[in-house]
């Protein structure tokens, strides 16, 4: 028997108390993703930065010209830029999120093996569930405050509530994040893997990122209520146009419960396959 299996049959039979799952050191999962990052990866990151705001240059402002003002939720016409650009903010966290939540876990899971080395530790799963997530979650992060800081620029933000878009996309990352990479521990081909991008692409193009909800048909407008993405949109579109109101907790609420749920969809699916 292996060093890595006698530690894991040691790990079952100690597996009723919280230790199991977690040894409170998730921050060296994250130690050890930033240092990866740091040394092969900064440029992908870079590029996933860029593409938000090519968006907005050419739809917002170009397009925008075009269209001139739209009404937001409250009833005020807003610039079109103005109107699209918290949208774009919700997908680049959303992106973030998502590319080291599942590429990333995915290569790391069936190419590196890197979990079955980190929980023959006394990693549990929440340890590298919350490393990666948290990960995952400064990248949405940086996406999100980069394209905030354009939008400042740019004169888009238009109330003194865009500041509390920062924690905002913080959450929708994570909610993104705790969830994309308990689904991923279920793909296991490259072409599985292209599945999430057939879900993430018709996300992003009907979540009122470009049109009012209002275009589309009333049972349209209810699938679409049910996307986390459009949640994270209407959140930070509220915040950055000054259109507060309570449907905002509901959005917050969403989110929430989509973190709870991802963490522990996501631990007990390590513990599935990495420790039982």
């Amino acid at each position: 028997m292996t060093t890595a299996s006698t530690y894991r049959a040691a790990r079952r039979r100690d597996s009723g108390g919280v230790r199991a799952l977690y040894s409170g050191n998730a921050r060296a999962v994250l130690g050890r993703g930033l240092l990866a990052t740091r040394s092969t990866n900064w440029w992908i990151v870079l590029t996933g930065v860029f593409e938000p705001i090519f968006y907005l240059l050419s739809l917002g402002l170009g397009l925008g010209g075009l269209i001139g003002t739209v009404t937001d939720s409250a009833g005020n016409d807003i610039p079109y830029a103005a109107f699209i650009a918290p949208a774009l903010l919700a997908v680049s966290a959303m992106n973030g999120a998502i590319y080291d939540s599942t590429w990333n876990v995915f290569f790391k899971m069936h190419f590196g093996k890197l979990y079955d080395g980190m929980l023959a530790t006394r990693l549990g799963p929440l340890d590298v569930a919350l490393g990666e997530v948290s990960l995952a979650l400064l990248r949405g992060a940086a996406y999100g405050v980069t394209f905030l800081l354009v939008m400042q620029a740019l004169g888009l933000n238009l109330a003194w509530t865009a500041i509390l878009a920062l924690p905002a996309i913080l959450i929708i990352a994570f909610g993104f994040a705790s969830l994309g990479m308990g689904i991923t521990s279920y793909l296991k081909t490259f072409q599985q893997m292209d599945v999430i991008t057939l879900v993430l692409l018709p996300m992003f193009l009907l979540s009122a990122t470009f049109f009012p909800i209002t275009v589309y048909p009333e049972v349209i407008q209810w699938f679409i209520k049910a996307l986390p993405l459009w949640h994270g949109v209407e959140l930070v579109r509220g915040l950055t146009t000054g259109a507060l109101s309570v449907a905002m907790l509901g959005h917050l609420a969403y989110f929430v419960g989509m973190i709870a749920v991802g963490l522990i969809f996501t631990t007990r699916r390590l513990r599935a396959l990495f420790l039982d």
